[in-house]
């Protein structure tokens, strides 16, 4: 059974997603909040598997509670709808920690797959969706110089392989592609990553992607 906290400050909206997660065999609402500081304090208290988080609420935004949940280091993982692909809000969502974003107007079978994923620990954001947001708001990005890539103890640990890895997956690439452009089998590619997330300390893919680019392994229109 995996477990929703439902946040948005729009009731009706609130109510639809509940009335769609109700009918799934597998789901359950365990909750709703209005508002960000409403949802930090419930996500604390029902420790939902995954907190279905709108951007911009009165009071405290999606990507402040969204920052707040994380920084908890609980259970839950954060899937953000936001009105754009290409949003912002949800650039700076995905770097407080969230495991990906969708549309508002996602297709329901969108949605529903979008939690699965979440929920099991996967993000949700295409590679080359991932590549897009990131390209659009590379600018913003604060990179580390080569001196911060050389010396952190984080890329130090990875080893050749690993740090090629890494790249490949700044530059948005499958596990798919991995595997075929560096000859190797998805079994073993799939253990790299695994690997390099865990010598990172990155929740999911999409934060090695983030992570990639602040060190300036990654830049826009590098996979082009």
């Amino acid at each position: 059974m995996t477990t929703v906290l439902i946040v948005d400050d729009q009731p009706l909206q609130r109510f639809g997603f509940r009335m769609l997660l109700e009918s799934v065999p597998g789901t359950e609402v365990a909750g709703e909040a209005a508002h960000g500081a409403e949802a930090v304090r419930k996500a604390a208290e029902l420790r939902p598997d995954v907190v279905l988080m709108d951007v911009r609420m009165p009071g405290m935004d999606g990507i402040e509670a969204t920052r707040r949940i994380v920084a908890t280091g609980g259970r839950s993982r954060i899937l953000v709808l936001t009105t754009f692909d290409l949003d912002e809000y949800a650039h700076a969502a995905l770097r407080a920690g969230a495991s990906g974003f969708l549309l508002k107007d996602a297709r329901p079978e969108e949605l529903l797959a979008g939690i699965r994923a979440v929920a099991a620990g996967d993000a949700v954001i295409a590679p080359a969706l991932t590549r897009r947001l990131l390209d659009a708001y590379a600018r913003h990005l604060p990179h580390r110089s080569t001196a911060d890539a050389e010396t952190d103890p984080r890329l130090r640990a990875l080893t050749d392989r690993e740090r090629e890895i890494l790249v490949a997956i700044g530059q948005g690439w499958s596990n798919g592609e991995i595997a075929a452009r560096l000859v190797l089998s998805q079994s073993t590619v799939k253990t790299h990553v695994g690997r390099v997330l865990a010598k990172i300390g990155a929740r999911d893919r999409i934060q090695a992607v983030i992570f990639a680019y602040d060190f300036g392994l990654a830049r826009p229109n590098s996979a082009a």
